[in-house]
């Protein structure tokens, strides 16, 4: 659950000696782009679908007896976890737009 949401973190302003906040850039990522949150977001759910997806070969692999009973376990609850947590945040962001169309303009 953790690992899914440690990659959204989002960086803090600097604040300078003077007391004022420093504009900060966030950091460029591996392709030197700036990420956002929509990249960010994508980025976990395809983490995710990749965790599903070795849960599922290393079913698949202790069905045909080429992987331990605790291979498959860790894998799965992993898996189990990680969906559990993309669960979480799509509840909040599906809250947040329900709020936000309340809004009064």
């Amino acid at each position: 659950m953790i690992d899914a949401i440690s990659s959204l973190a989002i960086p803090r302003p600097a604040i300078a000696r003077s007391d004022r906040a420093a504009t900060v850039a966030p950091p460029l990522d591996s392709s030197g782009v700036k990420p956002d949150f929509a990249n960010l977001l994508g980025e976990a759910i395809a983490g995710v679908a990749q965790k599903l997806r070795g849960a599922e070969a290393v079913s698949i692999a202790g069905i045909r007896g080429m992987a331990s009973t605790q291979e498959i376990v860790e894998k799965v609850m992993a898996a189990e976890q990680s969906l559990q947590a993309a669960i979480a945040v799509r509840d909040k962001v599906v809250s947040a737009y329900t709020e936000i169309s309340r809004m009064a303009i």
